[in-house]
């Protein structure tokens, strides 16, 4: 996982901070779009709230203090209390990617601005950026359980879709074999780098 390891900086706190901004935002991007859609399920459990203690998942805080590089606990959503099931499950599953990259878009435009103000602040924004762009990107590969399957998925028929989440368990050991493997990075790093000279093109 050389591509995380090029994003850490030696100011943990920054890191921290701009991992913790980066999911919590992604959860209730997703909490928020499942309540616009009829599910009041993050709502009612609590998620909806901006406290990041509220989405610490224990084993995703631990790495994030380790390894500097971690996961929220998942917004509980019921795609059966949706209005509309498909419509849902792919406003829902996008919501996510698309607040990182929203974040992402702010944080250039304020680099740009901005950046020269302080080095702190420019470290933060620089981190900001990668970290919602690479987090946007890998959340919409569509391997179960990432978000990018269930926007597929929202295409199929119901009997389609069924049948592939039959398989999810092997999709997740191929999602498993690209992490460990380097050949995510290989996806990854253009990809995101792509995003990054689109959104800096947007302010220059």
């Amino acid at each position: 996982m050389s591509f995380i390891q090029n994003l850490l900086p030696d100011n943990i706190l920054i890191t921290a901070v701009c991992l913790l901004l980066t999911i919590v935002a992604h959860e209730l991007a997703h909490g928020g779009a499942a309540l616009l859609m009829g599910d009041t399920t993050a709502k009612d459990a609590g998620r909806l709230s901006l406290n990041p203690i509220k989405h610490m998942d224990p084993l995703g805080t631990l790495s994030l203090l380790f390894f500097r590089f971690g996961w929220a606990k998942p917004v509980p959503i019921n795609p059966n209390r949706f209005r509309n099931r498909k419509a849902g499950m792919l406003f829902v599953s996008a919501a996510g990617a698309g607040m990182n990259l929203l974040l992402a878009t702010v944080s250039v435009g304020l680099f740009i601005y901005t950046g020269n103000k302080h080095p702190l602040w420019a470290e933060f924004l620089q981190l900001m950026i990668l970290y919602n762009v690479y987090f946007a990107v890998f959340n919409l590969l569509p391997f179960p359980p990432l978000d990018g399957s269930k926007i597929v998925f929202s295409f199929l028929p119901v009997q389609m879709e069924r049948k592939v989440y039959q398989y999810q368990r092997y999709f997740y050991i191929i999602l498993v074999i690209f992490v460990f493997s380097g050949a995510l990075q290989r996806i990854l790093v253009p990809a995101a780098n792509a995003i990054i000279r689109f959104l800096v093109g947007l302010f220059l």
